[in-house]
């Protein structure tokens, strides 16, 4: 089984990223202008021939490897993309860290109703955004899968199957405890077109974009050339090694280098989930 995924996460105007989703230099570089999206979008439909649509609706086991595109997060920024999507007669997978629903720079219940009202996938991602989910011990893990989707579930008025894991920090136990909380799809941030299968959830790879990623190289990787996504591959698996050697050091590094906002706290980071705060 193949599917090409793309990773992406909000689409702001310059100068107005943390207006969006999660505020700092570090979400900041994960965040298109409007300009960007629509030349990706552009550069994919020249190169790619086939439907770009929900994977709930599609068969990755006996059809043509389908084109995923999903955003991460949860940001207000979903509506305008959603229209930008829909414009070129596609749909696309929208994933929520429910603890943040309805704050400022989030999208609200009645917008997230509105995605799916209008043919988008909305899924998990996960109750509080652990950095590190990998990490977590096994309550944890279940609690924030099965939080958050009995949160989306509320809302939408039926049961969510859809999720992606926060940080690209995934494992096993992730994937299971996924299943158990009955997502049946999860996207990952590693870098490959197999699927596999943990506990009968399938396991998606996704290919990252940033505002730094050339429109060429987007819709090379959903074209399927070979090239840009052993590159992307390459680097996954050296910062994969680096996360793991370095540990909190690693991620405290990275937030001086990228600007971390202060307002921002993780999940794995305040040492309980609470109802009102993550």
């Amino acid at each position: 089984m193949k599917a090409a995924a793309l990773m992406y996460h909000d689409v702001m105007p310059a100068g107005r990223e943390d207006a969006s989703g999660f505020p700092g230099g570090d979400a900041a570089r994960y965040k298109l202008t409007p300009a960007q999206f629509d030349d990706h979008l552009a550069a994919i439909r020249l190169k790619v021939n086939r439907p770009v649509g929900v994977i709930e609706e599609m068969d990755p086991e006996h059809g043509p490897a389908p084109l995923l595109l999903t955003f991460d997060d949860g940001g207000t920024s979903a509506t305008a993309i959603a229209d930008r999507l829909e414009r070129a007669g596609w749909r696309g997978h929208f994933f929520i860290t429910t603890a943040y629903l309805g704050r400022p720079g989030f999208l609200d219940a009645a917008r997230v109703r509105d995605l799916r009202r209008r043919g988008h996938a909305v899924g998990s991602h996960s109750y509080s955004h652990p950095l590190r989910m990998a990490r977590l011990p096994i309550g944890r893990l279940r609690d924030e899968w099965m939080r958050s989707v009995a949160s989306l579930a509320d809302v939408l008025g039926e049961p969510i199957h859809t999720a992606s894991v926060p940080g690209g920090h995934h494992s096993f136990a992730v994937a299971r405890a996924a299943a158990d909380a009955g997502i049946r799809f999860l996207f990952t941030s590693e870098p490959t077109i197999r699927i596999r299968r943990v506990a009968g959830t399938m396991v998606i790879g996704r290919y990252v974009v940033l505002r730094s990623t050339p429109a060429a190289v987007v819709a090379a990787v959903a074209a399927g050339s070979r090239v840009p996504r052993v590159r992307q591959l390459a680097l996954w698996e050296l910062k994969k090694v680096a996360k793991l050697i370095g540990g909190a050091t690693y991620l405290a590094v990275r937030d001086r280098w990228l600007g971390r906002s202060r307002t921002v706290q993780w999940g794995d980071e305040t040492g309980r989930l609470s109802k009102h705060a993550p």
